[in-house]
């Protein structure tokens, strides 16, 4: 008996000490461990990465040479030689009126404000940050990564190019008749009460489109459809150019427009990659993606040059490829490489209809094809990109891939062109009747338009012989 309790004691003992033993290492073991998942933690804590910070601002850079000069030289080459420096000056007058807006008042409204869908914050923002008030360089916003952050000023200047090559695609629609100053108050009064809430309801949080699950990837119905309804109304607005449809009033050099149009692909190129916010593999997709959509439009166009009028010109195949890039900018994240080209050729067809037919068939004087090419590219890429996105298509739809339905997205991103039409029209046909209230008239003298816009309004010719 005594041997039996001596050896249960000395059993309880070693196993008491064992057990402290256990415990003593699976306390030394632990630290490492905790110290790892700190370290993870740590690294998924929001940050601002230099890649994509550098990423960002030559993408904002590109976007800015796809107006300045890229926009000026393709519609410059596309108008008759007395107007050519009449168009530089517009887009590029444009563009600096609209970057001072934007700086003033157009990010405040269109990107800050409340996010609970509450009153009017599903339409417009507020004057929190008027002058940009509050935005420093230790200032950031979201990406679409947990992980990343982005200088906000870096946004604030990412999405000024946008406001402003959207307002400037206007001008090609009343090239060579609207009088300098009514342009530009027209085009200030647009911005701010189409650009900035459209711009808001499609990319703010708070935004009425955004919360409805609209996809727009980089401006398909903010910048595209929104600007190719303005020019549409402005056009119908103004009236046609002296001798439209009576004599021929073809473009004076489309080597201008050649070049214009190279420079307007390159540009896309920081347009559409850069619309990810960050420099990762996505951002290649979406750069392919704006090579791929925009070379199959270019293709296709010149072949429905080819087989209805018996040839296939230098003009077709630059447009083709800008309704392609049209098309594919709001999918231009949620394609993939098939439906991009897909995308990109169905568009071509149906702007070359637009541009041939459509404008033909209603007489209306939309002088460089605006609405045909951009309003009705955005809203092909709008409605089509609810197609291109199905995961099972090769698309990069949001959220639970499964879940995704092409016919309900289609039944959304319908509804966000809708508004957006409705929205850009009015807005547009109330501004050009404020302005021809104020400028007594929105087109120049009879004599000035023959003469020529460049001699008339601004007192210079482009061509010396």
């Amino acid at each position: 008996m005594t041997g039996l309790k001596t050896s249960k004691l000395l059993g309880g003992t070693l196993l008491a000490s064992l057990a402290m033993s256990v415990a003593a290492f699976a306390q030394d073991a632990a630290a490492p461990a905790a110290d790892a998942v700190a370290a993870v933690a740590a690294e998924v804590v929001p940050h601002v990465d230099k890649g994509d910070t550098a990423w960002m601002l030559v993408s904002t850079m590109a976007v800015i040479v796809m107006t300045v000069p890229g926009l000026a030289l393709f519609y410059g080459g596309l108008v008759r030689s007395k107007n050519v420096l009449s168009v530089l000056t517009q887009v590029f007058a444009g563009f600096a009126m609209i970057a001072l807006l934007w700086v003033a008042y157009g990010y405040t409204l269109a990107f800050n404000g409340a996010t609970d869908g509450s009153g009017l914050s599903n339409f417009i923002g507020d004057f929190s940050k008027f002058f940009l008030v509050g935005i420093g360089p230790d200032s950031t916003t979201t990406t679409f990564s947990a992980a990343f952050l982005l200088p906000e000023m870096v946004f604030v200047i990412f999405q000024l190019t946008f406001a402003a090559i959207t307002a400037t695609l206007i001008v090609g629609a009343i090239a060579e008749r609207m009088k300098f100053g009514a342009l530009l108050a027209f085009l200030a009064i647009w911005f701010t009460f189409s650009y900035i809430p459209i711009a808001h309801m499609v990319w703010y949080s708070g935004g009425l489109l955004f919360k409805m699950g609209a996809y727009d990837f980089a401006g398909g119905t903010v910048v595209h459809i929104n600007s190719g309804v303005a020019a549409l109304v402005a056009c119908l607005v103004l009236g046609p150019r002296l001798g439209y449809l009576k004599e021929p009033i073809a473009p004076h050099n489309l080597v201008l427009t050649y070049v214009g149009a190279g420079l307007l692909w390159f540009g896309w190129f920081g347009f559409n990659a850069g619309s990810n916010l960050e420099a990762n593999g996505l951002t290649a997709i979406a750069l392919l993606n704006t090579i791929t959509a925009p070379a199959a439009a270019a293709l296709v166009w010149i072949l429905c040059e080819k087989i209805s009028r018996g040839h296939a010109s230098a003009l077709g195949a630059v447009t083709g490829a800008v309704a392609g890039l049209v098309a594919i900018t709001p999918a231009a994240g949620f394609a993939g490489v098939a439906g991009a080209m897909v995308l990109g050729g169905v568009a071509s067809v149906v702007c070359f209809w637009a541009v041939v037919s459509l404008k033909a068939m209603f007489k209306y004087d939309d002088s460089l094809d605006v609405f045909g090419v951009h309003g009705v590219g955005g809203i092909v890429g709008a409605l089509g990109t609810a197609i291109v996105a199905t995961p099972s298509l090769g698309g990069y739809a949001l959220g639970d891939a499964a879940a995704y339905s092409w016919t309900g997205q289609f039944l959304i991103q319908l509804e966000a062109v809708a508004i957006a039409v409705v929205w850009s029209g009015v807005v547009a046909f109330v501004a050009l009747m404020i302005v021809k209230v104020v400028f007594g008239g929105l087109r120049v003298a009879e004599s000035a338009e023959s003469d020529g816009l460049d001699i008339a309004t601004h007192g210079e010719h482009a061509y010396n012989s």
